[in-house]
This record gives C-alpha cells, sequence and structure tokens, in this order.
C-alpha cells in the first residue's frame, strides 16, 4: 500500500466544503500556520510564483476568502502589470462570503460557487488559471485538471502548486506530518501527493510541463494547454 493510499481521507466535496465553513479570519489564520510549518513555503515566494499568471482573462479555482488573491493583485499593481478581468470560484459558500465582501467594490472580480471538477464555463474561456494551494483538497483531482484545461484557451497556461509528502529534514517533516494527519481528519486535505504522481496526472490531464520544480514541500508547476 503507498503513501497516498494509506492517508487518504476519501472524503466528498460537500464534507470538504463543510470542514471549511470556519470564520474567513480563522481560515486566514489557520492557512498562514500551514503555508509555513506544512508546505514549508513563504508568501513572498507565491506571490513571486503565481503573480506573473494572470491573462486578460482569468480563473482562480479555489479562491478561498480571497486573501492571497488580494495580495497578488496588489503585487501585479506595484509591479505595474496589466490588469484582468478574474472568475474565482470556490465550493466552500462560507469562502466565498469573504471574497464577495472583500471584492464588493471591483467590478472586474467575478465570484462563482463552483466544483472545479465541474465548471459552468464554456470550452476555451479563459487565458490562465492558478490554484493556489488547493490541488491537493480536491476529491476528483483528474476531473479538475481535465476541466480546467477545458476551459483554458489554445496556448492558455495553468499555474499550480501542490502538498508533497514531507521531504524536508527532521524536525521539520515531523511537524508537517502532524499538520497533514490533522488535515486529513478535519477534512481540510485530502491527500498529499508523490511528485512524480501528480505530474503524470497533470500530462494525462492534455498539459505540457513548461516549468516546474521543489520548494519546501510543494512542487510548483507551470504547464500549457
Amino acid at each position: 500500500m503507498t503513501q497516498q493510499q494509506q492517508q487518504s481521507s476519501g472524503k466528498t466535496r460537500d464534507e470538504i466544503a463543510t470542514a471549511y465553513s470556519s470564520e474567513p479570519w480563522w481560515y486566514d489564520l489557520r492557512g498562514f500556520f500551514i503555508l509555513t510549518f506544512a508546505y514549508n513555503s513563504t508568501l513572498g515566494s507565491q506571490l513571486r510564483f503565481f503573480g506573473p499568471n494572470f491573462g486578460a482573462r482569468h480563473l482562480e479555482v479555489a479562491c478561498g476568502t480571497g486573501t492571497l488573491l488580494e495580495l497578488l493583485l496588489r503585487w501585479r499593481k506595484w509591479k505595474r502589470m496589466p490588469a484582468s478581468d478574474i472568475t474565482g470560484i470556490d465550493y466552500a459558500e462560507s469562502m466565498l462570503a469573504g471574497a464577495r465582501k472583500r471584492f464588493s467594490g471591483n467590478p472586474s472580480i467575478n465570484l462563482e460557487h463552483a466544483d472545479a471538477a465541474e465548471l459552468p464555463f464554456p470550452d476555451n474561456s479563459f487565458d490562465t488559471a492558478n490554484i493556489a494551494n488547493a490541488v491537493h483538497c480536491f476529491p476528483n483531482v483528474d476531473g479538475a485538471l481535465r476541466d480546467i484545461h477545458r476551459t483554458l484557451k489554445p496556448k492558455g497556461t495553468l499555474a499550480a502548486n501542490v502538498l508533497l509528502y514531507p521531504r524536508t529534514p527532521w524536525p521539520l517533516n515531523r511537524i508537517a506530518e502532524r499538520i497533514n494527519a490533522w488535515g486529513i481528519r478535519k477534512g481540510i486535505l485530502y491527500t498529499p501527493y508523490e511528485q512524480e504522481n501528480i505530474r503524470q496526472k497533470i500530462v494525462d490531464a492534455g498539459f505540457e510541463i513548461l516549468s516546474e520544480s521543489v520548494s519546501g514541500n510543494c512542487y510548483l508547476v507551470l504547464c500549457q494547454k
């Protein structure tokens, strides 16, 4: 039995959505803790990775409360990058409520309740898509990757980071293992991945890998339709 088979939660999308029903402020605080100690990543590295991947029409998958999206847009404005028309989706209504409040005065951001594996958009709708800190939360990751591929325009790009099984040295690996086990029990994490396993899923969905790297316990990948 593989590490993934041993630890996968098997929870449904509705159970996962329920697990994300906490107040937005607690979700953000919890997310920062997980980012630091489970992902072994930093906010700055995420801004530099996801920030450049915004086309004229952009899809933000599993946008949550919109905290990272807001920071990315500020980062892009500071870098004098062009504005985008953005569609954000999430399956947890409580998370979307926080995002709707955050972006209520921004007409260029449309937020919709949707499952990443059943996107309510036509083929070839978006120039770019980001999945920040969420691939490992999808109960149907294959369906999500296929549907994101479908809704991207030809040559459209997807940027994603994926939580790997802890690979950092002791004691950081033990801390990450405990956080991951808690996340699976809680329902906010479906499963971490081995790099080659999730890479193959991305390729099988029809994407071409443009660049890839590993930072901390995260696999960072930029791919193209």
